[in-house]
């Protein structure tokens, strides 16, 4: 084996694993399409070697042929001449050249033979190409039209994940803002009520003499106003009916 027939059958085998392994079919179909064709390359050759080599035998047997028929012309001359013995000589060279005939014969049957063999081969690969190529064209468009399928169904399950993310987004979003408007509207309740300041530990020492201060002035207004009403009763007693008297 030659070292670029060797180096040529490993990157074929190389390219042969690598589309195995990636399982590719409009590869594959492609790589058997081309070692079709590959075939039919090589059985052209041998068609075209033995066409040769038949026409060659071919020449050879018309030139015999011619020595043959020109012997027996030189046979009869060489008589008519009295020449027996040229005769003769010219006779036995034309048994030869037959004999030579007669041995490519057998040679000429078979090349003939074997030409026929690769003729029908030949018709039978390229018959079998054309209908492998109309069916590989055919296959690859429907491995075209099942990988866009295949890619179309994956865009709408992750066009739908993603549309399932939002609306679990949204729901999520939609509870936190309720639940953000509950506890606002909870605390509006507190402050309202006031109940927001038990709630929160009590007042603050600011609040506690706010509140000190405010109930000493009620108790100043209440006392000032019993004082009030005290003294008017007292200036109402005695006094006056002394006065009334002088």
């Amino acid at each position: 084996m030659g070292l670029f027939q060797r180096a040529h059958d490993i990157v074929e085998a190389k390219a042969n694993r690598a589309l195995d392994s990636a399982e590719r079919p409009d590869e594959m179909l492609d790589l058997s399409y081309e070692k079709m064709l590959e075939q039919i390359t090589q059985v052209k050759r041998s068609l075209v070697d033995i066409a040769a080599s038949r026409k060659q035998l071919e020449l050879q047997e018309q030139q015999l042929q011619h020595s043959v028929d020109h012997l027996q012309d030189q046979a009869k001359q060489a008589l008519s001449a009295g020449r027996e013995d040229l005769a003769k000589e010219a006779l036995a060279r034309k048994a030869t050249a037959q004999s030579q005939i007669d041995g490519m014969e057998p040679q000429h049957q078979q090349l003939s033979e074997e030409e026929q063999k690769l003729e029908q081969t030949l018709a039978t690969l390229q018959e079998r190409v054309n209908q492998f190529r109309s069916q590989k064209e055919v296959l690859k468009a429907q491995y075209s039209a099942s990988t866009a399928m295949s890619s179309v169904d994956e865009s709408v399950a992750g066009i739908s994940k993603s549309l399932g993310d939002s609306g679990a987004a949204l729901q999520r979003a939609q509870d936190k803002i309720a639940n953000m408007q509950a506890r606002s509207g909870a605390l509006d309740e507190l402050l309202e009520s006031g109940t927001l300041e038990d709630v929160g530990g009590g007042d603050d020492d600011i609040q506690r003499e706010l509140d000190e201060v405010a109930s000493k002035s009620d108790v100043d207004r209440e006392l000032a106003a019993l004082k009030a009403q005290m003294g008017s009763t007292a200036a109402v007693g005695p006094g006056s009916d002394v006065s009334q008297s002088n």
